[in-house]
């Protein structure tokens, strides 16, 4: 029989030896994870573009996805009144790669608007037509939701949408990123109206008719998710205003 001394020490010295490899593990993975992450969020801007990508975009692989975004999408960051903004601004602003997919949203929506950034990704087709890729963050119902807008070159018609979440209910509002065909209703969708008026997009039920160029139909019983898409797009897109007025 050990004595309960023994034991202790035996008990922590494996404790300590299992920590200290955990640690090193964690710390020889973490270029991995973060280079993971970072091929996540380029395939989750680029579903915004989806139908314009050549091929089955559902089966790019991960050096597909991102040789597309190294020779097709051009990186721009704004401010709050539509001025872009250096490389070293963003560095300075805490986002070390100092580019547009650096940016953290959920991070920029904390700050106060006249410290805000905002990133935009120009994706150009090989016959030269260009998509422009707004990125937005916003509530569902149980946590934040976000997405990517793509206008085409008018700047004011939708040629594609894709949202996130973090915890909406599956088959409910969840269904925001699992029903393609939902999303699919955003397509040539406008955001200004004849007179050049901002209107953005209203989620409501039979939003998706025919003739109602500023709305979709929302998501049955999943009405603060799909009010939460609502809120999320016009105030997200509005911050982009600038950025849309001064480059029509």
């Amino acid at each position: 029989m050990h004595s309960t001394g023994y034991i202790t020490r035996f008990v922590l010295i494996m404790t300590a030896i299992v920590a200290i490899a955990l640690a090193f593990l964690a710390i020889g993975l973490k270029p991995i994870h973060k280079l993971n992450e970072a091929v996540y969020n380029k395939r989750a801007i680029l579903s915004a573009v989806a139908s314009e990508i050549e091929g089955d975009f559902g089966n790019l692989t991960d050096e597909q996805v991102q040789e597309i975004f190294d020779t097709k999408i051009e990186q721009k960051v704004f401010d709050i009144d539509g001025n872009e903004v250096s490389s070293e601004q963003v560095i300075a602003a805490g986002y070390a790669g100092g580019r547009a997919e650096d940016i953290e949203m959920g991070k920029e929506r904390k700050k106060p608007d006249s410290e805000k950034i905002f990133p935009l990704y120009v994706y150009t087709k090989s016959d030269g037509t260009r998509f422009y890729i707004f990125s937005v963050r916003g509530n569902g119902l149980w946590d934040e939701i976000w997405g990517n807008i793509a206008l085409e070159s008018d700047k004011n018609t939708i040629a594609g949408v894709a949202f996130d979440h973090a915890a909406e209910t599956p088959g409910l509002g969840a269904e925001i990123k699992d029903n393609a065909a939902w999303a699919d209703q955003f397509e040539d969708k406008k955001i200004y109206d004849e007179e050049g008026n901002f209107v953005s997009i209203e989620v409501k039920k039979g939003g998706g008719t025919e003739g109602m160029p500023h709305a979709v139909d929302g998501i049955t019983g999943a009405t603060i998710t799909a009010d939460g898409v609502e809120a999320m797009i016009q105030k997200g897109m509005k911050y982009y205003e600038p950025f849309l007025k001064a480059n029509n």
